[in-house]
């Protein structure tokens, strides 16, 4: 045999990080293939035919993700990112305290109200609505006896960055039958909720007001020791939380996509969870407060780089990827070097450094989901403190903190695991029924998609 041929037939291996045979791979064990110059022409007579024993990519090799399918994946998770909110993590909420004369029965009644509402909110309306009506109609004190009436809302002239605070009384003729009804920006955003608290005297409670259940009956309070949101009404709150934070559910999906076995999901969710579970615990409780906007920029890079892995995983290693990520977070530490942007310069090196370090530990290493469960778990903490913004504004007492927090985390999981429930057994049913390659495609065009998200997240939420 010729040396041209010989060349041709030389034994080596096909394994997405690292040429050698034995580890695990995300498109199944490494199997050994023929390689070289002959494995992509015609064989010359007495050279043997060489064939891939594993799904080739559907990138072009030498580009990455590619052009021009990746191009036009990137294009699709980028017009779906321009569709949903910047801040998808951070569900439309606003804030509201009642205090309220410790009078009874027939005696009348005056609550003194103030209303928080990120400014961020206000935006859904043109520039010249007119809020102080608009607030006074649409959350409402109502009695038994008769109708309240409000004073007309004055906005404070100072405020927290970010917020706009409105203050207004309100007289009922009674303290029968009181009711707190919210119907705030419902008529914009159906999912908004409002979180009301009342003072009265030593009873202090909240309620969390959605379109679905708009009234909250006072007469529970003064009555029992436990009025407000039941600890079903926490659960909910976290399962609509999750279904509503798109790239919440982006970053599982990316995490599942390359998942080849039900207990690497188990394990890539666990330490999703056990993460975001003690960031959120920290942050609600007040031990931690980090910036909200630098957080939800943190989840946008969060979403970009785990997508980025997959497709280089999928492709077989190679320096496209992580050279491409290098250059776009190098970009980003220029412009902050310039006083543009929500991160600072030493937080775009942190992320440099974590990038091509996670590169090289895939490439080194001889257990990969070992390396994406560590990285599920740290991007895990980061998505807790963004789970956590809804709770951190309540300011509840601490012997109800314990129970929403409790309830609105397991409300969360509850949220995440019908998702992967939903997503696991789908691509299980592509790679029966259509073979690797199919899988390969699906699991390569939805993280070109993942990464055009991500990738809009983390420009809009960090500069825009």
């Amino acid at each position: 045999m010729s040396a041209r041929a010989r060349r041709g037939t030389d034994k080596r291996t096909f394994c997405p990080a690292r040429p050698q045979c034995g580890r695990a791979t995300p498109l199944g064990p490494c199997r050994a293939r023929s390689t070289g110059r002959a494995a992509d022409r015609a064989p010359h007579p007495g050279e043997p035919r060489t064939t891939r024993t594993a799904p080739r990519s559907i990138w072009p090799r030498r580009f990455g993700f590619g052009l021009p399918a990746a191009a036009l994946a990137l294009a699709v998770g980028l017009g779906i990112g321009l569709a949903t909110p910047a801040h998808a993590h951070t569900r439309s909420t606003s804030y509201s305290r009642w205090v309220l004369d410790e009078a009874r029965g027939e005696a009348p009644v005056e609550a003194r109200v103030q209303l928080r509402i990120p400014l961020l909110e206000l935006t859904h309306h043109p520039p010249d609505h007119p809020w102080p009506s608009y607030l006074a109609e649409r959350l409402t004190l109502r009695a038994a006896a008769g109708p309240c009436t409000p004073t007309p809302p004055t906005r404070a002239a100072r405020a927290p960055e970010g917020w706009g605070v409105f203050n207004w009384t309100v007289q009922c003729p009674g303290r029968a039958g009181l009711t707190i009804e919210s119907s705030l920006l419902t008529d914009v955003l159906s999912s908004h909720a409002h979180f009301a608290r009342v003072d009265e005297g030593d009873r202090l409670r909240e309620a969390v007001l959605v379109q679905a259940a708009p009234v909250w009956n006072l007469d529970a309070l003064a009555s029992s020791t436990s009025g407000g949101t039941s600890f079903a009404g926490w659960i909910r709150l976290g399962v609509e939380h999750i279904l509503e934070g798109f790239d919440h559910l982006a970053f599982v999906t990316a995490l599942v996509l390359l998942a080849r076995s039900l207990s690497e999901v188990a394990v890539l969710v666990s330490a999703f969870t056990l993460a975001h579970s003690l960031t959120l615990a920290l942050a609600v409780l007040g031990y931690v407060r980090p910036q909200a906007a630098a957080v939800e920029a943190l989840i946008g890079f969060s979403i970009a780089l785990v997508a980025a892995e997959n497709g280089w995983l999928l492709e077989g290693g190679g320096r496209a990827i992580p050279r491409a990520s290098t250059a776009l977070l190098g970009l980003g530490l220029v412009l902050a070097l310039f006083g543009y942007g929500v991160l600072s310069p030493l937080a775009w090196i942190g992320l440099i450094v974590l990038a091509a370090c996670h590169f090289g530990w895939l490439a080194s290493s001889r257990h990969p989901g070992r390396v994406r469960a560590l990285v599920a778990f740290a991007f895990g903490l980061v998505h807790g403190f963004g789970f956590a913004g809804a709770l951190m504004e309540i300011e509840m007492p601490a012997d109800h903190l314990v129970s929403a927090l409790f309830g609105f985390n397991v409300g969360v999981e509850f949220g995440q695991l019908a998702v992967v429930a939903l997503l696991w057994p789908v691509l299980r049913w592509i790679e029966r029924k259509r073979g690797a390659l199919a899988w390969a495609r699906v699991a390569e065009f939805a993280s070109a998609v993942i990464l055009g998200l991500g990738l809009y997240w983390l420009w809009v939420r960090n500069w825009a």
